[in-house]
């Protein structure tokens, strides 16, 4: 079933569910977040780089140009608000889908009376859907060809990227929004907007806030209106009930009139891939207080504390190599620890291991000259193992003349000996040490190799 949305009236649809006065009445009784939701653009806090002054989506509401559009975002950041807007702004009438209790029959329907309205002239239909990468690719095909041809205005709202979660198709034929969480001063600038408002917030009621309650509360909703208005109005009518006359909110009472905060964390979807880069790259860029807030959101939104253990080895290997070697083995450690006692306990060698991580000397030598190695090989031609170096551990290779002319470094001084390793000249070298932590060490070792192998160069000639 299509949901009419009931902020809008159209007098001219037969099927309308609720008069002017009904929808006012409905309003009226809505929770604080339903009516405080702005009308206009100028009363739309936040995602200025959207709707700000000559951003692009107010320009296309000005030209009346609006196309489909997906709003993708966390929670309570206003793009159902926005969605409302835009329908109003475009002179269309709204129709509201749940994506995940819509069906294919739903949206059908959305579109025969969408075509009728335009057929019989009565304008143009915004469908919005919500949550709408929980629809499947069948739900999501259904409405391309509507969508492409302008029979309806789809405003889509996801959590998701859009780019992993929604149809190409539907993404080609969309444009694309990205919202971010309110700052916290928006925030706090629509809580005095709340407690000033006469018709629909709380500006007739007698409320003394203390003013650290209000910077906590915008801070804590971590950028989610809906959060901090809910969490307001249990205070308010909460207070109310007790002392009708004048209503004192309290740092303690917000503290308890908010829920419990949720980390947001969805352990297969973009958070999780987001997270995880936020994590290597702190650990690589020696940030420690950074490494361990990105290890804790990971933590607190419980992640496989082996996926986690998986990018800090990956991380001590990649980005600290032989600077300090020591990181590859913490790695290690921490992995073999943290499966084997579990959290809690767990996050105790998981930090250690990425700390350390972050606060040793890094060198990619090893990783760049791996990556450099395989792609020789998968794009050049293959080198024949030299007869020398090849096995000669079972009967006959030597009659193969396998392993004959090796010489064991072992035996002469130093336990290095002058020998072709490759059997072809190169003319590069994959492992190029540098001097951060221990690999100079390696480096400066190989120069003394290498000074070796010209003094038994200029001797051989000498001797010729």
């Amino acid at each position: 079933m299509a949901y009419n949305c009931i902020f809008m009236a159209d007098h001219n649809d037969k099927n309308n569910l609720f008069t002017l006065s009904e929808q006012a009445k409905l309003e009226a009784n809505a929770p604080l977040a339903v009516r405080m939701r702005p009308k206009s653009l100028d009363d739309f806090f936040g995602q200025q780089h959207i709707v700000g002054p000559g951003k692009l989506l107010r320009r296309m509401l000005e030209a009346k140009t609006i196309t489909s559009l997906i709003f993708f975002g966390p929670p309570g950041v206003g793009k159902t608000t926005l969605a409302r807007i835009v329908a109003d702004r475009s002179n269309a009438k709204m129709n509201y889908l749940s994506a995940p209790a819509a069906s294919v029959k739903d949206i059908r329907d959305v579109i025969a009376t969408a075509k009728d309205r335009l057929i019989t002239g009565r304008g143009k239909t915004l469908l919005f859907i919500d949550e709408i990468h929980r629809f499947n690719r069948a739900q999501q095909d259904v409405l391309l060809d509507d969508v492409e041809n302008g029979i309806i205005i789809l405003v889509g709202a996801t959590t998701e990227n859009p780019y992993f979660s929604v149809n190409s198709p539907l993404i080609s034929r969309s444009t694309v929004f990205e919202f971010g969480p309110l700052s916290p001063a928006d925030v706090k600038s629509l809580l005095m907007r709340v407690l000033a408002d006469n018709e629909k917030g709380f500006g007739k009621l007698n409320i003394e806030i203390e003013p650290k309650a209000v910077d906590f509360l915008s801070e804590i909703c971590d950028g989610d209106a809906r959060r901090a208005l809910n969490a307001l109005e249990v205070a308010v009518l909460s207070q109310k009930h007790i002392n009708k006359d004048k209503i004192i909110i309290t740092l303690e009472i917000i503290k308890e009139s908010v829920q419990r905060k949720a980390t947001s964390y969805d352990g297969t979807g973009d958070t999780h891939y987001d997270l995880a880069s936020a994590l290597q790259k702190s650990m690589r860029g020696s940030d420690p207080d950074a490494t361990v807030y990105w290890l804790a959101r990971m933590i607190a939104g419980g992640e496989d504390p082996r996926f986690i253990a998986r990018r800090i080895a990956v991380c001590a290997a990649e980005d600290v190599g032989n600077a300090d070697p020591v990181a590859t083995m913490l790695a290690a450690s921490a992995m073999q620890i943290s499966e084997f006692i579990g959290l809690p306990e767990a996050q105790l060698p998981l930090a250690q291991a990425a700390i350390y991580i972050a606060c040793a000397p890094k060198s990619n030598a090893c990783s760049k000259a791996i990556w450099d190695a395989v792609g020789d090989v998968k794009s050049g031609q293959t080198i024949p193992v030299p007869q020398h170096l090849r096995d000669s551990h079972y009967p006959g290779a030597k009659k193969l003349g396998h392993g004959i002319g090796y010489k064991y470094p072992h035996d002469y001084p130093k336990s290095f000996v002058a020998q072709d390793y490759l059997g072809v000249k190169m003319g590069k070298k994959y492992y190029q040490p540098t001097e951060n932590g221990r690999e100079k060490n390696i480096k400066h070792y190989l120069q003394t190799l290498e000074m070796m192998l010209k003094d038994i160069s200029d001797n051989d000639r000498q001797n010729q």
